[in-house]
């Protein structure tokens, strides 16, 4: 996504089974084993117009500008805290 040219992004096919689709919903998520998906995520995206495309790729710079590597390891440590909070009971 942050790799794309922001005037003319293409579209991210994303595996239901990445942790990144619960995160990342304007991508078009597919499950990587059912080919007829796959294959209608393909023809979708190619025929995507720009305005959708633009709107989905901020979309996706939002989540990835926000939720970066620091994001998810502060939440990380912060559920292990949690959890051994609450086991210490």
């Amino acid at each position: 996504i942050a790799a794309q040219d922001p005037e003319d992004p293409g579209v991210l096919i994303l595996s239901s089974m990445a942790g990144a689709a619960y995160e990342l919903t304007d991508a078009l998520i597919v499950n990587p084993y059912d080919t007829d998906a796959i294959v209608d995520a393909m023809e979708t995206a190619l025929g995507m117009s720009l305005e959708e495309r633009l709107k989905r790729w901020n979309n996706l710079m939002k989540v990835i500008s926000s939720y970066d590597v620091f994001c998810w390891a502060d939440s990380f440590v912060s559920e292990l805290k949690e959890i051994t909070h609450s086991h210490q009971k």
